[in-house]
Order: C-alpha cells, then structure tokens, then sequence
C-alpha cells in the first residue's frame, strides 16, 4: 500500500566503480547442472548451465554459517492474503540492477559494474550472456525500448516519464553505448537515482524489447493490434500492451523476467505456481545455479485464517499476515506442525499510525484536521502504555511516528513530543478550538453541529490494527470524540483517501524507522501520492503539476523545501541538520499520529528450509523482506 520512497544517498556509494559481488574474488569456472533441467538439458530443450548464467555471474557470498552451501531442488509453500499478492515473490526475488546488501549498502546486481561520477553520470554495464527467462538476450535495446518507445510514448505514457527520474525538474539524458553499456545523467545531482532502482518497488529501466514489441504499434500492424484489444476487452492497443507490461505485478505468465521464479499460473486461480528461471544470474561459491528451490507455490487464503493455517503447517516460509499477537500460538504449534518460528526486528516509524487526511475534501473537516491542535489532542488522548500492556506485553517502544532509537537521527524529544497520555491537556486544546458544545451522549459537536465522529478507515487486513483502535476509542470517549472502525480492502481504502472521501486511515508509519543523515527524508514531505496524510500534494508531486493539489500549507510547503535542500546538497552535517529539523516538525506538527513501535515480525519457517538468518530486519523498502537475505540461497534440507 504504502510505497513510501526511502532511499540511501549515492554520495555513499562514492565515485568508485563497483564490481560484482564474488566469493573469495572470483566466481566460480566449473557449473554443476541443476538436476531438476538436466532432461531438458539431454533432450537440447535447454542449454547447458555454463551457456545459461553470464559469462561473469553474481556469486552470492557464503559465510558458511548463515548461509551454507545448499542442495538444490523442492518445493516451498506459502499462504497469501488475495491473488494479486502473487506480486511480494518479485520482492522477496529482489533481482534489480542494484540492490541493498545487509548493511544497507548498495551493489551491483544485474549490472556487472557500475560507475557514478558527481551524483550526475551514472554508466551501467550488463552482465555478457545475460538471457531473459525466456532465453534470449538481456542487452540495452531493452533499456531503449522503454525509454523511447514506452517511457516517452504519450499514448503508453500519458504523464511521461517516472517523475522519480528527474533531478530539480529535469529528465535524464539516456545514451546507449553500446549493447552491454548505458548511461544516465543529469546536469545537477540525482541522489536519488540508484536507491529508486534498488527498491522493492523499483523504477524499471528496461522491459523485455523482444517481447511487448509485438504489442506496440510501432513495431507491429496497428489494425491487428486493435484487434487483439478488442478480442481481450481492452480500449486500445496501448491498453493492451500495458495490461501485458508488468515486470512488478508478475501477472502475466508470457512476460520474460529476471526474476528466480517465473510466475506460469494465470489469474483467476486457486492457487499459483512460480517454477525456477533457469536463466537466473547468481551462482553459489560452488558453482550451483541459484535459486536452490524449484517450485513455490503460493496459495490465497482468508487473512484471518493465515495464522491458523500457518500454525497447521500448511506454510514453509510465512511473514504476511502474521503478528506479533500470533506469536504464543504459533510457538505452541512448532513441534506438531515441523516449523521454527523466529522474531525480527522491524524497523518502521511506528508499527501503528493514524493518519489524518490534510486533503479531505469536507470543508469542515479539512479546516478541523488541519488546525495542528486539533491533531495534537488525538495524540495526547491516547493511553500508548495501555495499549503496549495489553497487547504487546509491555514490549513495544510508546512514541510518535520518527526514527527508532537505533538509529543516529533518533532523539528523545520526538519520540515523546505530544505524545504522552495526558487526558486534561486534550481536553483545554480541543476546548480551544471551539469544539465545546455536546450532545446527549457527551460526544463534542463541529461547527456545523455535526457530532464529532471520526471514522477511521482501513485495509481490514490486520486484526490487531483492530484491538488498537479499540482502546483508543476507549481513550477519545474521555474526550468527547467518537471513533468508527471501517475496513474494506486495500483498493477501496487507497482511492477513498486519494479522491478526499476519507477523513483518517490507519497504516503502519514511516516505511524507514532506521535512517542515517545520507538516506533520503523524501517520505517526510509531500512527494508521494501514496502518503495518506497528504495524497494529493504528493500526486501534484509526482505528476509535475498535471494531477492533485499544489500544497496550500507553510508547514508541508517548508517540508518540501528542506528536502530540495537535502538533494542538492553533498556535505553529511548538512544532510544531517536538514533531517533533523525534518524529524522536529514532524513530531511538532503530528501530521502522523503515531502509536508504538519496535514490535518484532514473527517469521514461520519450516524446520527443513535453511539459509534463513536467525536474526534480520523485516521491512519493505529498503530490505525487500526476505530479498535482502537473498531468497534465493535458501533451501530445503531433506532431513528434519
């Protein structure tokens, strides 16, 4: 839902030009054939390993502890909420032309090198005898193809170009060197360019050419292709090509990846079945062909019932839709059921934040949540060690939505800013702003005699969002504010607060509660429209103008500014002094509300699956959940 930007700056990365991740400098010269293709490999339905990986491949680094030399083959099972969630395995695969390493640094993936010179020029080599899924050649004829042909086509592309690749307003120059050899570059720093592309959802710069050329009216006859839309009920042909371009979704079983699993089940389906990309660029130090899994196949299932099905044994490796108020039961179950149950660190702002809408459209309301009061007696209405007590144990961290104490922008002060219970200071600012009139049953009256009823929206996947909120309406009763639960789904609750209908959703809080000064605060100021505290200013963002509202506040518009001025500069106490005073605001401001954080992500394997740290931090972006632990190197063991 919340595809918040978090990005690592590439001053970090410095001008040096990177190599391949490699074990013990080298990778390695010998394969050895994945049993699984060996027959199709005898029968030339297939070429052998060696002509099928790079000629320079990404050996994955083995510590021979953690992660140890596998066996290749199986089947993993996992449980997912709906089927369009079939799109976390391209998260999970984390295959991008740069990545996240485990401290958070970013390496070449895709790409065999890379050289950044000033945060302006950024030259890209491919890996030699990189092949899509399908086997034929990944060159940069498919990064031309969606820069001219797909980027900056009016009719595939009506907005143009991602706005998350321009720098101060300016798109990128993209040259084609030669067939393994792109450039990108920007007259002023592009900061960030290179986290974009390591994210869980990335910018893609390329598409498989070979393929959507087909679709595309440039390359095929137009009349034909409108047919083919007419016969699968799209408008046109551009709306059939889009229907088929969907690196991210991995909704379409025709389209080639680089993925380490191909998704071959269409929708609609009962369940979905991903089988192993014998294309795939990574190798283990010993010469075997990642990914070590065969098969995973992922089946939907209730959210409500996932833990229960978890807890029965019917997942090897499930995160989603656990919480950390499963974690008693699925302990209880482990012996039965063959599975280890482990506890990461999440590392979000806060693991519950409420967020009221600044761009709603009710003209009461918009003018009630905007006045900073108004937002700040919510807060001090909420009993956060309660809420920890009774259902975190006494466990989680009690404060606003800001960074954690491990990182080095935490601070006390915004931790606890507005945020502490006090239940008679609510009341004096509620009473300042006017709200004093009641009705019969004590709840406070707008100004247009309206009782003030806040309807907290939700994606109704998350039952403990559920308990949360019920001892916060405990809370807010006290104040003389009514609180209304409504789940729905998640595309309901997205367009609701994008077109202003919703008054305050809840949702995690920042997507990134561990940043250091050189990490982006873009997520800070209004530059996404999938912020719920302010959708359209970031829509105007990301669409340059043509789409949203210009921002009509100081404070957000002040927001924007120090994250201009975080761009453009290179000097890290600058960067730092710009995050901290971002930070400030924030807890100042209350634009999100938030409840507690630090609570640990209960994470289900099954007791034969290996590879899998005891230890990590389970978040989105950056992490990639499980991609950043590589996915890929894990395996089934045949033993118990």
């Amino acid at each position: 839902m919340k595809s918040r930007r978090i990005v690592l700056c590439a001053a970090l990365l410095s001008a040096a030009l990177f190599s391949p991740l490699r074990a013990g400098g080298a990778g390695a010269t010998e394969y050895i054939e994945t049993p699984s293709l060996a027959a199709d490999v005898a029968a030339n339905k297939l070429p052998p390993v060696a002509d099928r990986v790079p000629k320079v491949p990404l050996v994955v680094p083995f510590d021979g502890k953690e992660r140890v030399i596998g066996k290749p083959g199986g089947e993993l099972r996992t449980l997912i909420a709906r089927a369009r969630d079939i799109r976390f395995l391209t998260v999970y695969g984390y295959a991008r032309l740069v990545v996240y390493d485990e401290k958070f640094q970013i390496k070449p993936d895709l790409l065999e090198k890379l050289e950044v010179s000033g945060d302006r020029v950024f030259t890209m080599h491919l890996r030699p005898g990189h092949k899509w899924s399908d086997g034929q050649p990944f060159t940069t004829e498919d990064f031309r193809y969606w820069w001219e042909d797909v980027a900056n086509n009016a009719e595939l592309s009506p907005a143009g170009p991602p706005q998350e690749l321009f720098a101060a307003g300016e798109p990128p120059k993209v040259e084609i060197i030669d067939p393994l050899t792109v450039r990108y570059s920007w007259s002023k720093p592009n900061p960030y360019f290179l986290p974009r592309l390591a994210a869980a959802s990335p910018v893609f710069l390329y598409r498989p050419a070979h393929y959507l050329k087909q679709f595309h009216a440039k390359y095929a006859d137009k009349a034909e292709l409108e047919k083919k839309a007419a016969a699968a009920n799209k408008r046109n042909w551009a709306a059939l090509h889009n229907s088929l371009d969907n690196l991210y979704d991995a909704s379409n079983p025709d389209l080639p990846t680089l993925d380490p699993w191909i998704v071959v089940t269409r929708m609609p389906a009962d369940r979905f079945i991903a089988v192993r990309n014998p294309f795939f660029h990574r190798v283990d130090p010993a010469g075997h062909q990642l990914p070590y899994i065969d098969r995973v196949v992922m089946a939907p299932a209730s959210p409500s019932l996932i833990p229960a099905k978890t807890g029965a044994g019917e997942s090897d490796l499930q995160s989603r839709d656990l919480s950390f108020s499963n974690f008693t039961f699925l302990k209880e179950n482990e012996e039965r059921a063959g599975y280890r149950t482990l506890l990461w660190k999440t590392a979000k702002g806060s693991h519950f934040a409420l967020y009221p809408n600044l761009n709603v459209e009710d003209p009461v309301w918009r003018a009630l949540v905007r006045d900073v009061r108004f937002r700040r007696a919510l807060s001090l209405g909420i009993d956060r060690d309660g809420i920890n007590q009774s259902i975190f144990f006494g466990l989680a961290i009690e404060g606003n939505d800001t960074a954690l104490p491990d990182s080095p922008l935490f601070t006390k002060e915004n931790q606890t800013k507005w945020a502490t219970y006090d239940k008679a200071q609510a009341n004096r600012l509620l009473d300042q702003i006017g709200l004093t009139q009641r009705n019969g049953d004590g709840i406070r009256l707008m100004s247009d005699s309206r009782p003030l009823e806040i309807v907290v929206e939700t994606a109704g996947e998350d039952p403990e969002q559920t308990d949360i909120m019920e001892l916060i309406r405990e809370n807010w009763k006290q104040l003389g504010v009514r609180l209304l639960i409504k789940p729905s789904s998640r595309e309901i609750l997205r367009n609701r607060v994008y077109s202003g209908e919703t008054v305050m959703s809840a949702w995690t809080g920042f997507e990134n509660g561990l940043p250091t000064p050189d990490m982006s605060p873009a997520e800070l100021a209004p530059t996404e429209q999938a912020s719920l505290e302010w959708p359209k200013w970031g829509q105007y963002f990301e669409t340059g103008g043509k789409a949203g509202e210009k921002i009509d506040m100081p404070i957000p518009q002040q927001l924007m500014s120090l994250n201009e001025q975080w761009a453009s500069s290179v000097d890290s106490q600058a960067r730092r002094k710009l995050w901290a005073e971002m930070l400030a605001l924030h807890a100042d401001q209350q634009f999100t509300i938030g409840v507690v954080s630090g609570v640990q992500q209960p994470i289900v394997i099954n007791k034969r699956l290996r590879n899998v740290p005891e230890e990590g931090i389970y978040n989105f972006d950056p992490g990639a959940y499980f991609g950043l632990y590589h996915m890929d190197a894990f395996w089934l063991a045949s033993g118990g």
